[in-house]
């Protein structure tokens, strides 16, 4: 039964009231404010317009008083229905958010800590027919961990949230805005189990052979009840089609248990199923990520008393840290077969997540299929994501890394209470995710080991590393007894001398818009260089990194996000509005990096359009140099997907759902089947190469041209290509002047394209777009609202056209692209969510359009 209506939400100054008094029945509510459950305070009271949007203008800073307050949930309930002996009711609170004090019908339940995990509360007796009064208090996080946060060791962004276990980047990040958030921000529901209940399930692939499957299913029951004789009924199916079944007894006993609010003994079962002519789960690049049904139906004495349901692929997940010769080596393997990971960093999708819908996570995971990744890292400064997430990466075929949320500080690992607590989150979340497919990676935090280890070289640190004990004692040990079928790392980046080495393990390259100086060992120093040289993305091709698991730059959000969250006269490139948009320290290394490939923006238009084609570029220029270096390079994974508000950052999906000119990029360069150019403007010679990440081998043939800026054909050649499967090819080395048929390397512009059609027309130039001399393009739309098409045209080169509609989510078939004189675009648009598209405000534009 979910409790999820007529909740009431109102604040109290620290010490105002008697907490049992607001909690008792008798409390009069009745002038309290409605609010939404699952939700947080922020956005009821922006409901109700008592505070003004947190992401306009600098509406962010006015909303500080919000987590200086106490604040109380309260709902009135009906409950009707008598015990059948042996029943035990729990009130569970899937997600409290953080410091959260629960009462029903005025006897305080318990408190809670953290956000992460849930909670559970016997209420059998304390439940009575009729209405039910249940009440929640949040104490600030200053007043829990106020006396504690004044600590002197290193935190990035706050000192507070090391203690508090709850999304670290509510305090701020360099990419999104400090809102401490609080409130229940999951389901809240009552639980009736007759005389046991399913403490866990963990169901795992041992073995694939010859198209047979190998599955252990193992599982714990809490009993309460000794007098009866349990089992389980386990059914493997197939489109609603039993495909395999099997009765396993529940007899082992553990001992005594309590999964927080029932307590009985614990009882243990394992068994093993064969599946022949097993379908197996590929990432959608790989082939099909075939899901069966795994239903676990527990038997008292023959009475069904608990089910448990999860889709369940049949699929083989390993990390292999060394190669066929032995040198390291970071590479997943999937049922046996060596994967590019193709992909990006995944935050939180809101600054206020317990409000978003469903559809706006199925629209970003939908996204990132079609732009061809096979990987999603959740990084470790957010949340353990919401169910739907996983959902759509086991539908959709995406591998996830997934980080434990620990991230950029040291945690008290000192202190046995936050011990005690750490524990408790890593065991839940373990047994929440373990039988997720598309899970891949446990990691245990981002950037902890490797950021102590500078500063305290640099000596900005000067005492032990605090924390390390979660990362290398009690998550392995945790790890390697409740999830065997995956490997745990300790931390990202990590390994070798130097937890950013590019000899051994993954890394983070933030040479590129951080500076940093690369390679160091330990105790040397961390330094940076801030120029245009050390911050350009032409440092991408010194990576031999054997997996870049960060990396990436910035760009603008799109006009229309801008136009709705900076007042009119503050939209103007400069102005302290769009500054604080900006949530990254050093504003500089953005300029920079665009004085190093496009020139300085001198106005908003050219803000926009430089930094999305600085940002596309360089990742283009990255991701195609680390999959030429595979099999050394086994991953690319940029930072980041997706922003929690409408800021600029790293991302290359903006808040509003819209793309930037990066995403349109990605689906080229992340295409299984690659034709990519080897060249740094100013080589004298070009070596192009064919990529392969599929399991068939690839025949087609390829062309390159080269044209002037008025769309004349100056060069033209085609190669025969075979490249084996999950492997790539050399080409042909090419001399420019070849390409260049007496024209200046300014006047050309050259495409590579497969004949057949796969993947899309690729674009390069010879030399950076300040140093082109394009032409002014006459760029033409032509509308078919029927059809929901623009066709375009040009009469010159155009560079990165954008179209443009004033609408969220709105999903162009192609964007930002590059159009040749003489042929023409068509480019399909659809509403994610169905709404009418408004074509009067369509515009269109190009970087070398005439003004």
């Amino acid at each position: 039964m979910r409790i999820q209506e007529h909740w009431k939400l109102r604040d109290f100054d620290l010490g105002e009231t008697n907490d049992l008094e607001v909690a008792a029945p008798q409390y009069d509510d009745y002038f309290w404010m409605a609010a939404e459950v699952p939700g947080d305070v922020h956005s009821t009271l922006k409901e109700h317009g008592l505070i003004e949007d947190p992401f306009f203008g600098h509406n962010d800073q006015k909303c500080r008083w919000v987590e200086e307050k106490v604040w109380w949930y309260r709902t009135v309930f009906q409950y009707s229905g008598d015990l059948i002996p042996g029943e035990k009711i729990a009130l569970i609170f899937e997600g409290l958010d953080t410091f959260a004090t629960a009462y029903l019908n005025g006897v305080e339940l318990g408190s809670t800590e953290n956000m992460f995990i849930a909670f559970s509360f016997e209420v059998t007796r304390e439940l009575q027919a009729g209405a039910n009064t249940l009440a929640v208090k949040f104490d600030p996080v200053h007043y829990r961990v106020g006396s504690q946060a004044v600590s002197s060791y290193w935190s990035g962004y706050s000192k507070e949230r090391v203690w508090t276990r709850k999304n670290q980047s509510h305090f701020g990040w360099d990419w999104g805005p400090r809102l401490v958030t609080a409130g229940i921000w999951k389901e809240v529901r009552l639980e009736k189990r007759r005389y046991a209940k399913l403490d866990n399930v963990y169901a795992r692939t041992v073995n694939l052979n010859e198209g047979q499957a190998d599955i252990e299913i193992s599982m714990d029951l809490l009993v309460w009840e000794r007098n009866k004789t349990y089992k389980a009924l386990i059914e493997l199916k197939a489109e609603g089609e039993t495909v395999k079944n099997s009765i396993l007894p529940i007899e082992m006993s553990q001992g005594f248990h309590s999964d927080g609010a029932i307590m009985g003994t614990l009882l243990h079962g394992t068994t093993n199923m064969v599946i022949e002519e097993a379908k197996l789960w590929w990432t959608h690049d790989l082939g099909t990520p075939y899901l069966y049904d795994l239903v676990v139906t527990v038997l008292a004495d023959d009475e069904a008393i608990d089910t448990y349901k999860q889709p369940f692929g049949l699929r083989l997940i390993e990390l292999k840290q060394s190669d066929e010769n032995g040198e390291p080596a970071f590479t997943f393997f999937l049922n046996g077969v060596k994967v590019f990971a193709k992909g990006a960093n995944w935050i939180p999708i809101d600054s206020f997540v317990a409000t978003v819908p469903e559809q706006r996570y199925k629209h970003l995971i939908a996204m990132s299929k079609d732009a061809h990744m096979n990987m999603l890292r959740v990084w470790g400064g957010g949340i353990y994501e919401r169910d739907i997430f996983y959902d759509e990466c086991d539908r959709l075929g995406i591998l996830v890394w997934q980080d434990f949320m620990f991230a950029c500080a040291l945690y008290p690992d000192y202190n046995r209470n936050f011990m005690d607590m750490v524990r408790r989150e890593v065991e839940q979340v373990t047994k929440r995710l373990r039988n997720r497919t598309c899970l891949a990676l446990w990691c245990g935090n981002n950037e902890n080991d490797w950021l102590y280890e500078a500063l305290h070289s640099n000596g900005a640190i000067p005492h032990p590393y605090y924390g390390e004990k979660i990362n290398h004692e009690l998550m392995p040990a945790l790890l390697q007894q409740l999830d065997l079928s995956r490997t745990f790392w300790p931390s990202s980046p990590y390994g070798g001398n130097d937890h950013n080495s590019r000899q051994v393990g993954d890394s983070h390259n933030w040479q590129v818009w951080h500076g940093n100086r690369e390679p160091r060992i330990f105790g040397e120093p961390q330094v940076q260089d801030y120029s245009v040289e050390g911050l350009s993305f032409k440092k991408f091709k010194e990576d031999d990194t054997k997996f870049a698991s960060e990396f990436g730059m910035h760009a603008s959000a799109n006009r229309y996000t801008l136009q709705r969250n900076v007042p009119d006269s503050k939209l103007i490139w400069g102005s302290k509005e769009m500054m604080n948009r900006n949530k990254d320290i050093n504003h500089l290394k953005g300029m920079m990096i665009m004085e190093g490939y496009t020139g300085v923006p001198a106005d908003l238009e050219e803000y926009i359009n430089y930094s999305m084609l600085t940002q596309a570029e360089g990742l283009k220029y990255g991701i195609e140099h680390y999959r030429r270096h595979k099999p050394e390079t086994s991953g690319a994974l940029f930072w980041q997907l997706n922003d929690c508000w409408p800021g600029t950052s790293w991302s290359v999906i903006d808040y509003y759902g819209l793309p930037k000119a990066a995403y349109h990029y990605a689906r080229k360069f992340f295409h299984p089947v690659l034709l990519t150019a080897e060249y740094t403007p100013g080589d004298q010679e070009i070596m192009l190469w064919a990529l392969n990440d599929t399991r068939v081998r690839f025949v087609d043939t390829a062309h390159l041209e080269v044209f002037n800026m008025l769309g004349q054909s100056l060069f033209h050649t085609s190669y025969a290509v075979s490249v084996e499967a999950v492997g790539k090819c050399q080409l042909v080395l090419l001399k420019v002047e070849d390409l260049l048929q007496g024209y200046a390397a300014s006047e050309v512009v050259c495409t590579l394209r497969w004949a057949s059609g796969t993947g899309e027309e690729q674009f390069f130039y010879l030399l950076d777009y300040k140093e082109m001399q394009y032409e002014p393009a006459h760029v033409e739309a032509t509308v078919n609202e029927a059809e929901q098409t623009v066709t375009v045209t040009t009469d010159r080169v155009a560079r990165m056209v954008r179209l443009e509609i004033a609408q969220e989510w709105l999903q162009w078939e192609d964007n930002f692209f590059d159009l040749i004189p003489g042929s023409s675009r068509t480019i399909r648009v659809k509403q994610a969510d169905g709404q009418t598209i408004p074509w009067n405000t369509l515009s269109i534009s190009a970087m070398n359009s005439q003004r």
